[in-house]
């Protein structure tokens, strides 16, 4: 076995021997998360300092599993790992094609995989410098990506909206709204994907994570995007309580002024 791959796999083990990873069907996940390519990523990424311990799985996904990360400084990181097995590679398909940012062989998987998540860390970026509520990117090399841990100073993850004590919906619709707003006039950007699932609760504000589908609003399909975060939204803060419709949440999001 290569140095590289040796050196990457110690910190698999790390997590295998403090038995995060039990049952066999979570040994076959994690074989299909750290493959050889993958390992040999790690070791770059911690030999450059930006991981210097995995914890335990954050969330776990069909197409990607996030880890709490410990960089060499002693902070907690988000580590996002996409698998290369089983991604929907159609779904990246049809969310690359069209993108000006990107120029890729579509029959690539590996190469798809490597653009996506480029795509998602330079959509955090942009979304970032906009002033919207996402975890700020740090690196993104082919199928991982690093970025901002959301959290407390324990490194306990902050809850999705839909799991979390919400004690004032109007209020967190309205940051809800106002961070639409800021990805729409000012990144220039629809999420595509949004809902309770993919808003954080930290400190009681809304984060707005898994952008990785996110569209330019200039996009063919930016507008049909848009309708359905819009959708997603108020279906889920009028199941909190909340009296909202779809034209309110739009009119907000387009009366925004810079």
């Amino acid at each position: 076995m290569d140095s590289k791959i040796s050196k990457a796999d110690d910190i698999l083990q790390k997590i295998l021997s403090e038995k995060r990873i039990k049952s066999v069907e979570d040994k076959r996940v994690g074989s299909e998360v750290f493959d050889r390519i993958t390992l040999k990523t790690l070791y770059k990424l911690a030999n450059d300092g930006y991981i210097h311990r995995l914890n335990g799985a954050i969330s776990t996904g069909k197409e990607a599993n996030v880890f709490t990360g410990i960089d060499k400084n002693d902070n907690f990181v988000a580590v996002k790992i996409y698998r290369v097995t089983t991604s929907d590679f159609k779904k990246m398909q049809t969310y690359i094609q069209g993108d000006p940012r990107f120029h890729v062989r579509t029959t690539n998987k590996r190469q798809l995989i490597n653009a996506w998540v480029n795509k998602e860390f330079r959509n955090l970026q942009r979304a970032d410098e906009a002033g919207v509520k996402v975890p700020k990117p740090i690196v993104a090399k082919n199928n991982i990506l690093v970025m901002e841990y959301i959290g407390d100073e324990e490194g306990d993850a902050a809850l999705p909206m839909r799991h979390s004590d919400i004690k004032d919906p109007e209020e967190l619709l309205n940051k809800v709204i106002n961070n639409m707003k800021l990805l729409y006039k000012k990144a220039g950007l629809v999420h595509g994907d949004l809902s309770s699932y993919n808003i954080l609760i930290q400190d009681n504000e809304p984060v707005i994570i898994d952008i990785s589908q996110g569209m330019t609003k200039d996009h063919p399909i930016a507008e049909e995007l848009l309708n359905r975060d819009i959708e997603n939204i108020t279906k889920d803060f009028k199941k909190l309580g909340v009296k909202t419709s779809a034209e309110e949440i739009r009119s907000g999001i387009m009366d925004f002024k810079s």
